[in-house]
Formats: C-alpha cells, structure tokens, sequence
C-alpha cells in the first residue's frame, strides 16, 4: 500500500474521532486503531476550602428574617464560618451547649456545623451572655449567617 495513502488514512482516524478502521484492498489488509482511553489514575487532591457568601436577590414583598432577628438585640453577632447544618447539641438526645442566658467565654464551644459528614465545632468569639438564638436546630446555614447574638 502507498505510504501517501497511508498517512491519508491515519490521518482520517485522527480527523474523525472514530477509534478504529480496518481497510482490504485485494491482499494488503491495514488496521488502524487509536487508543483515546486513558487509565483512571485516582489522584489525592487536597485544597483550601474557599468560603464564597452568595448575595440573595432581594425580594421586595419580603424582609429578611435575620435581619429582624439582628435587629431586635442589642449586642455581638457571632456568625456561621460556613455553609452547613446547623446543631445546638453534640447528639440528638444530649443537652445544648448554651441556652439564652448562659454565660460563655472565649474559647467555649456554642454549637456544631456539619458540613460534608464533618462535624465542626463552632467556638466562642467574645466573653459574654447568650441574648439570642437566631438559628433552629437542624436548620441549614449559609456562610455569614448570624448564629448568636451575644452581650
């Protein structure tokens, strides 16, 4: 078979996207195959996990419900670091970390965001009282979502 025909056909293979063409011309047989699969190599991807706050489009017949519930105590927001499910007990059948008037300091642990099957411990920001929840149990969160206002 002619070289020139040949690099035709390859050609023609590559142009295509076909995987394979088997050619007889009288005696001469030619099989040209392309192999496109690639062996599934898992590979172990490790990145920081960027926290976007998406901004909701405002609705005017509606007022947001945090913004009420900010509004209506004085005091220091501690808001959610990330988009999860919010829990105000470790289990379902133990006692909450706070209540509204527990006093709390720096460091103590106010209640836990899962996010992907994690667990995440969300602590303190400030020494002070518990004036508000604004958060039921179970409720999804979003990133920056007011969790607590505290005095």
């Amino acid at each position: 078979m002619d070289l020139r025909k040949l690099k035709k056909l390859i050609d023609l293979v590559e142009a295509s996207g076909i995987s394979e063409l088997e050619l007889t011309e009288g005696e001469e047989k030619v099989k040209i195959s392309r192999n496109n699969e690639t062996p599934y190599q898992p590979q172990l991807v490790q990145s920081q996990p960027q926290l976007v706050q998406s901004q909701p489009k405002p609705n005017q017949n509606e007022e947001p419900k945090i913004s009420k519930n900010v509004e209506e105590a004085d005091g220091s927001t501690i808001n959610s670091p990330m988009v999860g499910s919010f829990y105000r007990a470790a289990s379902p059948d133990s006692s909450p970390f706070i209540e509204v008037g527990s006093t709390v300091k720096k460091g103590d642990v106010l209640c836990i965001i899962e996010a992907m099957k994690l667990l995440n411990e969300i602590e303190s920001e400030h020494d002070g009282i518990i004036k508000k929840i604004l958060v039921e149990n179970g409720q999804p969160v979003e990133f920056g979502e007011p969790l607590f206002i505290i005095g």
